[in-house]
């Protein structure tokens, strides 16, 4: 009873620390909440409709290619403004600030002259040229324009902002609760007089970098500044006041922050935003049709646009690479920051909003302090097992209510603290529970932990009896290593270094394997035997197995230019630190293998043999990884290059082996794919024994392909070589008789 009381006593303490711990909301906890909420959009990114009326014109690459370096003449920018007006923008906003005059305008030119004797005929002919902002700024004063004001967090700017919008608040003043910044960026005082609106482009990250939020309302001292696509919107309305409402308006007060702001609304369009007036983005997937390219309106059918212009918000800003305007969002680590605008005007168009209710932190402690209760109570009547299946069925609730709320509402609510309190309550409470148990488990771990794989290792603490002989059949994929030239390296180094750096290897190249849920089954010498899908199932077996592979030439990257330091600084001739490895995958038999007095968990099948095979066969290719048609069949997404066809001694028919070049990511990039179409050509023609298409398409490879696959062009252009001038083979099939040499 005593011990169970202590039980009880432990998870409480411990759920009075994770709530007091969610009520003080550290900085890490909430970096966490927002990548759950990264999470949602990224399994469910905003739909976007197709008829959304917002255009973003980029200053990308091919703008600069036609239009020459950035900063363009204004009066490149006055046609560009003159255009999109000309083509029907309902408003123009300008993700740049033109707060310096522009050097290229005439008079600024003239400073730049020698004088050659004819300066006062030079400044008489200028002074009939007209200033390129005074162009810019009568574009400006002829169509509906936002300019955009960067707000600064110190001193150095204006400390004005221009004047905007009206404003009309419902409720307390919105400059108590907006972020206010001491000083701006503007536009030069003639470009502003022009302007229809001022647009902030100022929004920060979170302290991973990550944009997830922008501002609607910010303060310059005593003045509002609306941002860039609240602005754009009210420009393109007509609107001339935007309207705010605090919570306070009605009587109300928002939970820990009375009088916080609840909306901003814009013409005909409210928008729900946080206390402090800033509006959460929920991405979507990229739009093509959403942009145009700014060189396009420089083309000579540029009116074909008006059909894309016409009635639409249009944006402009930089996503050349080069111009540093680039963002990260919750769907990726670079979007230019016009883009974001762009999306932002479009949630508020087709009311696609993601809230974070004032009531959201309340609900989640309370659904933090009653799973831990029910777990508490639960766990000493019901056992563990009974409790762990209870509380994954409250963590799957949990997550499904989320999931929910965010689906059906838009709400975004933390699914994975309150599944966090209650697991660490679980965990802490069975660990009190079980203290003594765990620690003659533990001893079970560290007898067998160096020689078993994890996986087998936790089963035989659970259950000791699994030490017996016996087998199962089961598929597997099976991996062979093998260091390339070992034997010269043994030759070459003392003893000790030798031991110390064949520890060197296998202890990465194990990891590797084992981060991928990889049984290691034995070390011979220097190689390492390793199979997946045993003892424990593992669906995606050869996947994991080709993810292993791809770790473990990652690894002796980094590890081979360390041992050629090491041998270049004690004076030795240093030896090229190559591995070769064969993956293959099939039906075998494995289990406890050995006798009644000693046995080891291994594998033994046809399988097995192929894949050390392979292993030796790489090196015929010159590959660091060659891959058996199994293994390829059950990974199709992985960047794999059929290399050849191959009979093997003891098998009739024909084997197809593969080369990794990469992971799903390679597969899909249109330099993979192109590779390995054109490789499949080479072989096809080297198959039906056209020798001269096959050297010219392997000759071509060979200038093209990466070092990875060099070696294995060079092996087929020796065997062209050999052949030029041969007839063709009798029974030719272009296979490769592997051990008929």
């Amino acid at each position: 009873m005593r011990r169970r009381w202590l039980v009880v006593a432990t998870g409480l303490v411990v759920l009075a620390g994770l709530a007091w711990l969610r009520v003080l909301d550290p900085e890490a906890l909430r970096l966490a909440r927002l990548r759950a909420f990264d999470l949602y959009q990224q399994l469910q990114p905003r739909p976007v409709p197709a008829d959304l009326p917002v255009r973003v014109v980029t200053i990308d690459e091919a703008a600069l290619d036609a239009l020459g370096q950035w900063p363009w003449p204004r009066t490149v920018i006055a046609t560009l403004v003159e255009r999109l007006h000309a083509l029907g923008a309902a408003s123009i906003g300008f993700d740049v600030v033109f707060a310096e005059p522009d050097r290229t305008s005439p008079r600024n030119l003239l400073g730049a002259l020698p004088d050659r004797g004819d300066r006062e005929a030079l400044e008489a002919v200028i002074e009939t040229l007209q200033d390129h902002d005074v162009v810019l700024s009568k574009s400006f004063e002829r169509a509906p324009v936002v300019g955009a004001v960067a707000l600064l967090g110190d001193d150095s700017g204006d400390p004005q902002a221009p004047r905007g919008a009206g404003f009309a608040f419902g409720g307390s003043d919105p400059r108590q609760f907006v972020r206010d910044f001491p000083s701006t960026v503007r536009n030069l005082p003639l470009l502003e007089q022009g302007l229809t609106g001022h647009g902030s482009i100022t929004f920060t990250p979170d302290r991973d970098g990550v944009i997830r939020r922008i501002p609607l309302l910010q303060a310059v001292g005593d003045r509002l500044v609306v941002g860039l696509s609240a602005e754009s919107l009210r420009v393109a309305q007509g609107a001339s006041t935007i309207l705010t409402r605090a919570a306070d308006a009605s009587g109300e007060i928002s939970f820990g922050a009375p009088g916080g702001l609840t909306t901003v609304k814009i013409g005909n369009f409210a928008v729900p935003v946080t206390h402090d007036g800033e509006f959460w983005l929920w991405h979507g997937e990229p739009q093509p049709d959403r942009m145009v390219s700014a060189a396009r309106l420089f083309e000579p059918d540029w009116r074909g646009l008006q059909e894309r212009v016409a009635g639409h918000i249009v944006l402009i800003g930089a996503s050349a690479q080069g111009l540093r305007d680039q963002r990260a969002t919750p769907l990726s680590g670079a979007v230019p920051g016009v883009q974001i605008h762009a999306e932002a005007i479009e949630q508020m168009i087709a009311g696609q909003f993601l809230v974070r209710p004032d009531w959201a932190p309340g609900a989640e402690l309370v659904g933090l302090v009653v799973a831990g209760l029910v777990m508490i109570l639960l766990l000493p009547a019901v056992g563990p097992l009974g409790a762990a299946l209870l509380g994954a069925a409250a963590f799957a609730a949990g997550l499904a209510g989320a999931w929910f709320a965010f689906d059906r509402f838009g709400f975004l609510l933390d699914p994975l603290f309150p599944a966090l309190a209650t697991l660490l309550v679980y965990l802490a409470m069975t660990t009190a529970r079980f203290a003594f148990s765990e620690r003659e488990r533990s001893q079970v771990r560290r007898a067998f932990s160096r020689y078993l794989a994890p996986a087998l290792v936790e089963r035989l603490a659970e259950r000791p009896e699994g030490l017996k002989l016996g087998g199962e059949s089961r598929e597997l994929t099976i991996l062979f290593a093998d260091i390339r030239g070992f034997t010269a390296l043994s030759e070459s180094l003392p003893p000790e270094v030798l031991t110390a750096r064949l520890n060197r290897f296998l202890t990465p190249m194990t990891e590797a394997l084992l981060d991928q849920g990889a049984t290691i089954d034995k070390y011979i010498g220097d190689a390492i035997m390793a199979f997946w899908n045993a003892p424990l199932d593992q669906a995606d077996h050869a996947a994991r197995a080709l993810r292993g592979a791809l770790a473990m030439r990652e690894r002796l990257a980094a590890l081979a230019p360390q041992w050629a330091a090491e041998d270049r600084a004690a004076g030795r001739e240093a030896v090229e630190l190559r591995f070769g490895l064969g993956l293959n995958s099939g039906s075998c038999v494995v289990g406890n293998l050995g006798s009644e007095q000693r046995f080891d968990y291994s594998a033994i099948g046809d399988p097995v043999n192929l894949a050390a095979r392979l292993e030796g066969l790489s090196k015929v290719y010159g590959l660091d990884v060659l891959v058996g048609e199994a293994t390829a069949a059950l990974a199709p997404d992985f960047a794999l290059l059929e290399i050849d066809r191959v009979r093997v001694l003891g098998r009739s028919r024909p084997l197809a082996v593969f080369a990794l070049l990469g992971d799903e990511t390679v597969a899909g990039e249109p330099g993979f794919q192109a590779l390995a179409r054109d490789y499949g050509a080479a072989l096809e023609a080297y198959r039906r024994g056209d020798w001269a298409a096959a050297e010219s398409g392997f000759r071509a490879l060979a200038e093209r392909a990466d070092a990875v696959l060099q070696p294995a062009l060079a092996a087929f252009l020796a065997r062209l070589e050999a052949r030029r001038g041969s007839p063709l083979p009798e029974g030719w099939d272009g296979t490769y008789e592997a051990e008929r040499k």
